[in-house]
């Protein structure tokens, strides 16, 4: 007998989504403990030997498919790293003699040894051995679902399309795999609404949920699902009112996107003139085929972080080099905005010792250009990969975290000193390279007349500029509904911004969460705002809003909101900004 309910996350990519859950969890948490019959624990033995042959088979076949998709380079370290613990005999034989000396399952003899693995990998001071604990649990989670008769890779079917996978986290890493599915939907227990879930989510173009809490323990496979993207809901085994109600609302969606396509050759221009360019936000060139799709009129941020992600050893000047090469041939002339690297020490596993580290606060740490300047063969390996692939199209480099004008001058110094080596090389590149700087921490937007003096273009980051203006952990659930982009000191401070940099003609952009959102185009437009930078799937959407505004009755309105200092009475003004 089933029965009807409904589960409450954050709706972080709106629309409707009707198909079957699929699971996809930890399969450790779900083991069962039971004891085999006695003169069977060979056969249990041969059990897991299967399984592990079954995972390097698995592994062998990812191998194949990263390196048909040229993409092998993200996920070869990876993929080396299991095959090698999967070929070290400790891995199984202490598995074995648990098995023969007490006669359990090997599910269960796994989960436990593993735990013994952890508590050991834990025990070691440096950072970067104690995180060799992660990918022993990945090899285990793999050789579990293969004894527990589950593929360990996401399901490739024709029936995707009808899919909607729960989890109780994905992480970028996983996400970036999706893109090669084609799935109705994902739901996750955790994750907050400006998480990298919900951003790669956007950028799927599909709906999704975060922070629906207990999704994973509550649906069971197979269940009728429906996912309500916009009022963050997740209705299971709905009744056929429910059913039929929502089916009507898809199919309006879908008669939506397809009247939104009819928009993809018009000028973005607003009914009084107003020239605006729309710029799609991409991980990588898996993307350019959306980004075309949507009539974007370049690339406006390209997070370079990506290449970083799942890597035992940070990917060199080539690799990088192909990577941003093949994105700027694809963009035929457009132009494709490069943000350095946007990591932590804490995010990038392996390569240099010195970055493998714990950091306290890792959001405030040695991240993003901080990291650069402390590691220079590191910055100076991706501004000459970044350099290289200025000659083969329209290239900007985006700095990510510049707290001041102090540091503007060693990071032009660092671009110098990559064009000196090029030089000394015969190594052809753009030397009009434009370098711009993300206004992303407070402390650069109150001091911008150095950037505006030195640099070239700017790009306000509004994700973690409203988390340091507000000191919200945006991460954080316990305090995620702190976050808010509309407090009244955040408009004031986008008002500064915009307007200075607009006085200086320096040209600026949004790349945050913001500029995806209809609900906020037209108050950015009164505020100045004239390059939205945002992921593909949303762009017609904006497009749709811009082609409907008039910025001379929006300036008067937005002036008069960015005065009002209750958030409460700026939403409702924003809201009958909205309806006209």
């Amino acid at each position: 007998m089933t029965f009807s309910f409904s589960l409450h996350g954050i709706g972080v990519s709106q629309g409707v989504a009707i198909g079957r859950a699929h699971l996809v969890s930890h399969a450790m948490l779900e083991v069962s403990h039971y004891m085999i019959e006695p003169g069977q624990e060979q056969a249990e033995i041969h059990r897991l030997e299967r399984a592990v042959q079954e995972v390097r088979y698995e592994l062998k076949v990812l191998r194949a498919e990263m390196a048909a998709e040229d993409r092998f380079g993200e996920m070869e370290a990876f993929i080396d790293v299991h095959e090698t613990l999967l070929n070290d005999e400790i891995l199984t034989d202490n598995v074995k003699t648990y098995i023969a000396e007490r006669g359990c399952n090997a599910e269960w003899a796994l989960v436990q040894q593993l735990d013994t693995w952890v508590a050991q990998f834990e025990k070691f001071e440096d950072p970067y051995l104690r995180e060799r604990k992660f990918d022993v649990m990945q090899i285990v989670e793999r050789i579990v679902k293969r004894l527990m008769g589950r593929p360990g890779a996401l399901p490739k079917s024709d029936d995707e399309a009808h899919m909607i996978l729960v989890a109780h986290d994905l992480s970028p890493a996983d996400l970036l795999q999706f893109k090669h599915h084609h799935f109705a939907a994902f739901v996750t227990d955790l994750g907050g609404a400006t998480s990298h879930t919900a951003i790669v989510a956007r950028g799927l173009g599909i709906p999704a949920l975060v922070g629906a809490r207990h999704a994973r323990q509550l649906l069971r496979d197979g269940e009728l699902v429906i996912v309500d993207g916009a009022c963050g809901t997740v209705i299971v085994n709905p009744d056929h009112a429910i059913l039929s109600e929502y089916r009507k609302l898809q199919q309006a969606q879908e008669a939506r996107q397809e009247a939104l396509k009819t928009l993809k050759r018009r000028r973005p221009r607003t009914r009084d003139g107003i020239e605006v360019s729309l710029l799609a936000n991409i991980e990588s060139s898996d993307d350019l085929d959306k980004v075309r799709a949507s009539g974007a009129q370049g690339i406006g941020l390209f997070r370079s972080e990506f290449l970083y992600l799942n890597q035992e050893t940070l990917p060199d000047e080539d690799m990088q080099f192909e990577a941003y090469r093949c994105v700027v041939e694809g963009m035929e002339g457009r132009p494709v905005t490069l943000r350095t690297l946007d990591l932590g020490s804490d995010k990038i596993r392996g390569g240099i010792n010195s970055l493998a580290r714990v950091a306290p606060n890792p959001a405030m740490g040695l991240r993003a250009i901080r990291l650069c300047f402390a590691e220079q063969p590191l910055f100076m390996t991706q501004l000459r990969a970044i350099l290289r692939a200025s000659a083969y199209g329209k290239i900007k480099m985006l700095v990510p975290m510049l707290s001041g004008g102090d540091e503007i001058r060693p990071l032009l110094a660092a671009v110098e000193e990559a064009k000196r080596r090029l030089d000394e090389e015969g190594v052809a590149f753009d030397r009009a390279l434009e370098i711009g700087a993300m206004i992303e921490v407070p402390s650069a937007a109150l001091t911008l007349g150095s950037f505006l003096k030195q640099l070239d273009f700017l790009s306000i980051g509004t994700n973690d500029l409203t988390q340091y203006l507000l000191a919200v952990d945006r991460t954080d659930e316990a305090v995620s509904h702190l976050y808010n982009p509309t407090h009244p000191a955040m408009l004031r401070l986008l008002s500064h911004i915009l307007k200075r940099a607009n006085q200086a003609e320096v040209p600026i952009s949004l790349c945050g969460e913001m500029a995806d959102d209809p609900k906020m185009t037209w108050l950015l437009l009164g505020l100045g705002l004239r390059q939205f930078s945002m992921p593909a799937a949303g762009l017609l959407a904006i497009k749709e809003r811009v082609l409907s505004a008039n910025v001379g009755v929006l300036q008067k309105a937005v002036a008069r909101i960015v005065r009002v200092e209750e958030p409460e009475k700026i939403k409702a003004l924003i809201e009958k900004l909205n309806r006209g």
